[in-house]
């Protein structure tokens, strides 16, 4: 895959997870493909993942399973 940012041939597709909101409008999404790129090290989601990344956070009540989930504060 060639990077969006440098242009080299390498770029690699990972999958993450993020968290979008707090308390009661917390919401995660796991499995987010992100392009890495090892040359310049940047790592950027493609206009396609965000439109979808949106569209989820906009119809979460039909996409979002309740789970229960540990927090930690750093101090």
């Amino acid at each position: 895959m060639i990077c969006d940012i440098c242009g080299k041939e390498g770029a690699r597709i990972r999958y993450v997870t993020r968290s979008y909101g707090r308390g009661e409008n917390l919401l995660v999404i796991e499995n987010i493909p992100l392009v890495s790129c090892p040359h310049c090290g940047e790592s950027y989601f493609t206009a396609e993942t965000l439109l979808e990344i949106e569209r989820i956070k906009l119809h979460r009540q039909s996409f979002a399973d309740r789970r229960e989930v540990a927090v930690a504060e750093y101090v």
